[in-house]
C-alpha cells in the first residue's frame, strides 16, 4: 500500500468511526425522544383523568352538602313550626289558668285513710269523673306546673331537633 494513503487510513477509520457514532447517536435520541414524548402523553393523560376523578368527586360532595343544607333547613323549619306550637298552647293555657276559664286538679287515692282526708268516691250529680275525687289546685301552682311542663316540652322539641340534625348527618 501507499505510504500517503497509509497515512489517512487512521484519519479516514476516525472520521468514520465518528460518522456512526454519530449516526447511533442521533438514531438513540430519536428512539428515546419517542419513548419519552410516549411517556409524558401518558402522564398528561393520567393527570388529566385525575383531575376530572376528583373535580366529579367534589361536585358529589357539594351536591351531598348542598342536599344536607336543604334538608336540615327544612328539619329546621318543622321544628322550629313545632316550638312555636308549643309555645302558643302553653300561653294559651296559662291565660285561662289565669282567668279562671280552666282549673287544673288532681285525683285523690279515696282509699288512702292514712292521709286523713278520705274522701267519697261517689260522683255528685254532674260529674263526670265516675267517683274518682279529685282537688282542685291554686292557680299559682297551676302556673308553676305550666311552666314546668312548657320548660319539658321546649326540651322534647329541642331534643328531636337534635336526633333529626344527628340522623341526616349520618346519611
Amino acid at each position: 500500500m501507499n505510504p500517503v494513503i497509509m497515512r489517512f487510513v487512521p484519519v479516514f477509520m476516525l472520521a468514520l468511526l465518528l460518522l456512526a457514532t454519530g449516526v447511533t447517536w442521533k438514531i438513540q435520541d430519536w428512539r428515546y425522544g419517542k419513548a419519552l414524548a410516549e411517556q409524558g402523553r401518558l402522564q398528561a393523560e393520567t393527570l388529566r383523568q385525575l383531575t376530572l376523578s376528583a373535580a366529579t368527586a367534589q361536585q358529589y360532595e357539594t351536591d351531598k352538602h348542598l342536599a344536607l343544607e336543604q334538608q336540615l333547613s327544612t328539619s329546621e323549619q318543622t321544628h322550629y313550626r313545632a316550638l312555636n306550637d308549643a309555645q302558643r298552647d302553653q300561653d294559651r293555657l296559662r291565660d285561662r289558668l289565669a282567668t279562671a276559664d280552666v282549673r287544673l286538679s288532681v285525683l285523690l287515692d279515696a282509699d288512702d285513710v292514712a292521709a286523713g282526708c278520705a274522701m267519697p268516691a261517689t260522683p255528685r250529680a254532674g260529674g263526670v269523673d265516675h267517683g274518682s275525687a279529685r282537688a282542685r289546685l291554686d292557680p299559682a301552682h297551676a302556673q308553676r306546673i305550666i311552666a314546668i311542663t312548657d320548660a319539658g316540652d321546649r326540651g322534647l322539641i329541642a331534643l328531636q331537633a337534635c336526633q333529626a340534625y344527628i340522623r341526616a348527618l349520618d346519611r
